[in-house]
């Protein structure tokens, strides 16, 4: 099964994510930091990356753009999980190459683990 990539700062949010995405079968793996997140992007390979924007270290935004002007990591799928739901940021997302924009208060568990099923098809 496809290992999937959560860098979110949020601990408590962090985990709980990675209990509902591996309770689905997936393989997860944590990154703490935008730092971190990159650097397991590079090492573990993931089938997907579910990234924070407001991180420690470097932002997601930043994350985002190096993953994919980085040869080894640019056809990873990307789905943003952010408390920034403006127009403008969602808009970043996208144009910097992420797959899908998810605005934290307005999912819940079960609906990202869905959209991670639905961008991995």
């Amino acid at each position: 099964m496809a290992k999937i990539l959560i860098v979110e700062d949020d601990k408590f949010l962090r985990e709980l994510i990675m209990q509902k995405v591996s309770k689905e079968g997936y393989e997860v793996v944590g990154a703490v930091d935008g730092e971190e997140g990159m650097k397991m992007a590079k090492t573990e390979q993931p089938g997907l990356i579910l990234l924070d924007l407001i991180l420690p270290t470097v932002d997601g935004f930043d994350v985002l753009r190096q993953l994919k002007e980085e040869a080894s990591t640019k056809n990873i799928p990307v789905i943003i999980l952010s408390n920034l739901g403006q127009k403008e940021d969602v808009e970043k997302g996208k144009q910097l190459g992420a797959e899908d924009y998810i605005v934290k208060a307005h999912f819940t568990p079960a609906e990202i683990v869905e959209k991670i099923k639905s961008v991995m098809k």
